[in-house]
């Protein structure tokens, strides 16, 4: 896909840059300028492009290791004890 080209977006994304460009128009932003910042407000909110639903989901941080939430729980245990 050459750059610039805009196929590989949903119909609602380009419906929501065409009211940005036309925004940003209003403001005074120049033609060029105005479509800049409608298509890198659509890649920002939605990350740009077509996605499947199914198979996309947030990033989840990774689990803590075992081990290490072990010694955690013993230290914070042995703190209470302690006092």
């Amino acid at each position: 896909m050459p750059r610039g080209d805009k196929a590989a977006y949903t119909e609602k994304q380009k419906r929501q840059a065409g009211h940005i460009e036309e925004s940003e128009r209003e403001r005074g932003a120049s033609e060029s300028t105005a479509e800049r910042i409608a298509w890198a407000t659509v890649n920002k909110q939605d990350g740009g492009g077509k996605r499947s639903g199914s198979g996309r989901k947030a990033a989840k941080k990774a689990p803590a290791k075992k081990a290490a939430s072990k010694a955690v729980a013993k230290k914070a245990a042995h703190t209470r004890t302690r006092g």
